[in-house]
């Protein structure tokens, strides 16, 4: 590589609004995110399923499909 044309590579602290905060190394310093792991829908298994305009029952209904049990 050639010296002095790459950004620092050092470490830094991802800090999530929830208050969890992930060290690791990046070439950007005290990144701030809004949602992470730890309080993502997703990951927790809060989650929710959003139906708009009744598509998920129609889905459901079309598929013979029961609800969540």
């Amino acid at each position: 590589m050639k010296p002095k044309i790459h950004p620092q590579y050092e470490k830094t602290k991802i800090t999530c609004a929830c208050g969890n905060v992930i060290e690791t190394r990046s070439t950007i310093k005290d990144i701030k995110v809004e949602i992470c792991c730890n309080c993502h829908p997703y990951f927790t298994g809060k989650q929710k399923l959003v139906d708009t305009a009744g598509r998920v029952e129609r889905f459901r209904q079309k598929y013979n499909l029961d609800k969540k049990k």
